[in-house]
C-alpha cells in the first residue's frame, strides 16, 4: 500500500507531468479550478488547484468546496501517475471516481 506521503508526491508528480506536456497545458490554460483528492484506503484527503494549466498548492487536508473531487485508492493513484493505469479506463471501470460539473469533466477528459 502506498503511504500518504507517497500519495502527496504522486500528486506533485501529476502536476509536473501536466505542465510538461505542451498540448495538455494549452488545453488546461484558463482552467482555474480547485481540486480535492480523497484517498480511500488511507482515509486521507489532499487539495490543490489548477492554475493556468498546472496543478499547484497541493497540501494534505480536504476542501469541502472543491470544484473537482477525485476519489481513488492509494495504489491506483500511484499507478495512474506512473503510467501503469490508464485514466479513462480507470474512470469507466470505477477505479477512479471524479465528481465535477459536466463542462469540467469534458475539459479534463480531453486533457488527460
Amino acid at each position: 500500500m502506498t503511504t500518504a506521503a507517497e500519495c502527496h508526491d504522486a500528486l506533485e508528480k501529476f502536476g509536473e507531468l501536466l505542465a510538461s506536456k505542451p498540448k495538455t497545458a494549452k488545453k488546461l490554460s484558463g482552467f482555474d479550478r480547485t481540486l480535492a483528492c480523497d484517498v480511500t484506503d488511507l482515509d486521507v484527503s489532499f487539495n490543490g488547484r489548477f492554475d493556468k494549466g498546472k496543478l499547484v498548492d497541493i497540501a494534505e487536508g480536504d476542501n469541502d468546496d472543491a470544484q473537482i473531487r477525485m476519489i481513488v485508492s492509494s495504489d491506483d493513484l500511484q499507478a495512474l501517475v506512473d503510467g501503469e493505469l490508464d485514466f479513462k479506463k480507470a474512470f469507466t471501470s470505477g477505479q477512479v471516481k471524479v465528481k465535477a460539473n459536466m463542462m469540467d469533466m469534458m475539459k479534463l477528459g480531453s486533457a488527460l
